[in-house]
Formats: structure tokens, sequence, C-alpha cells
């Protein structure tokens, strides 16, 4: 099975209009330089606000740079990261991946690397989850409901369930942030390779420390089009029932 069978542009689909949206919302690396007007900014926010957010706390924060010095500021460190990140990867594409697609995409990250001083917006939401309330009653249910097992478990997988909790209130409105701009034609395209030097990047955007960060979006009118993603098909990824 080729690359191109299994990995088929998404059928147009039938139904609201926000189908359309998801099928055709492409990573897009390659911008325009001209500014996104403060108000459209504004509705970006507004849809990843309306996303869930776990126990409805909306901890949530998002820090937004349009500042052109800033984003020079930034460069550097986003060179740095994306190189690491391609160092990773390889030079050649992996199975099941046409050479030439893999080229395609490969130069489109370093496009945008070498080209992102000129970014017009870049969105950075962060999280800070409140610690965990427990009362004596709290605690003895929250033993109970676990048991011996579990609550070994829990405290052996405590630091990966902290990132998810925080990450599954965060990442809605990430999700929201790229349908919105697809809807509003702009092209965006989520990262976290600011990861590998995120205490640099605070530093630099005066982030708390107590405060993660989750993505950095780089958001801009495109300079490319719009076209269908390409994805395995929903009969090849889904478990009915069970595995």
């Amino acid at each position: 099975m080729t690359f191109e069978t299994v990995y088929a542009d998404a059928p147009a689909p039938d139904g609201p209009a926000l189908f359309p949206t998801m099928a055709t919302m492409r990573a897009m690396r390659r911008l325009r330089t001209d500014p996104v007007p403060d108000g459209t900014i504004d509705q970006l926010i507004q849809a990843a606000v309306w996303g869930p957010s776990g126990g409805n706390m909306q901890c949530y924060e998002y820090v937004v740079v349009t500042d052109r010095a800033v984003m020079a500021e930034l460069a550097p460190l986003w060179k740095r990261c994306v190189d690491a990140y391609l160092a990773t990867t390889g030079k050649h594409a992996p199975k099941g991946m046409p050479e030439a697609a893999y080229a395609r995409m490969v130069a489109a990250i370093e496009y945008q690397r070498d080209h992102f001083a000129d970014t017009p917006v870049l969105i950075i939401p962060c999280y800070k989850f409140p610690e965990p309330e427990f009362d004596e009653e709290g605690l003895a249910v929250y033993a109970e409901s676990l048991g011996p097992a579990g609550l070994e478990r829990m405290a052996a997988t405590q630091t990966r369930f902290q990132a998810l909790a925080e990450g599954s209130c965060v990442y809605p409105g990430v999700q929201n942030i790229l349908l919105a701009a697809r809807a509003l034609g702009l092209a965006a395209n989520v990262t976290i390779w600011h990861l590998m030097l995120e205490q640099e990047w605070k530093k630099a955007l005066g982030i708390p420390e107590d405060t993660h960060t989750f993505a950095a979006i780089p958001v801009g009118w495109p300079a490319g089009n719009f076209g269908p993603v390409r994805r395995r098909p929903v009969a090849d990824v889904v478990h009915r029932d069970r595995w």
C-alpha cells in the first residue's frame, strides 16, 4: 500500500460548514508579511476561550506577539529549536512517505525558520493548573476509589498526569485557534519545538516561572493555497468496542 492510498486526500465531506474547514486545514508555514488586524487576532483568542476547560477553571493565558522587535528577539531561539528538531528527523523520509513529500515539508519548515522575524503574529498558550484541594474526607474517598495499587501507580505517574491535565485544558483552545484561523482565511501551524528551550522563551516573554507553555503558533496571511489534508482512512484507525 502506497503513501497516496494510506494517506489520501480527505474526501469532500457532507454536513456542517465546519467539516470542509477541517478537511482543508493544512499546516501553513509560508506567511505573507502583511499585519493581521487586532480585531481579527481577538477573534482567534475568543475562539480559544470558547474551548472546554477542565473543571471550568479557565486558568489559561495567551501571550500574543506582534511587535517586530520582540519577534526579532525570538527568531534566534526559533532557529535553534528548529535546527535541533530537524537534527532528529533524519535526512530521509519516514517509512511510507515519498521523499518528494518529505522534502517539501522540510523546505517549508526551513522557510519559516529563515523568515521567522517577519511572522505577523505568534501565539503562546499557557496554563497553570491549580493545586488539588483535599480535606480529610476527600482524601479518604480518593484512596478508597483508587485502591492501594491505583494509589501507587498514580504516585509513579503524577508528573505525566499533571502535564496531561494541563494539556487537556489548553489544546482544545489551540485547535479552536487553528480552526478559526482557517475560517478567517489565515495560515497557521502548531508546534512544541520551543519546549527544547522553554526557559529562554519564558524569559524573553516575561512568562512566570511557575506557568507552563504548551505551543508556539505562528499566524499570518498565507503565501500559498489551502488544500485537502492527507490523512489515514477512518477505517484504518477505528477499533470498535475494543482494540
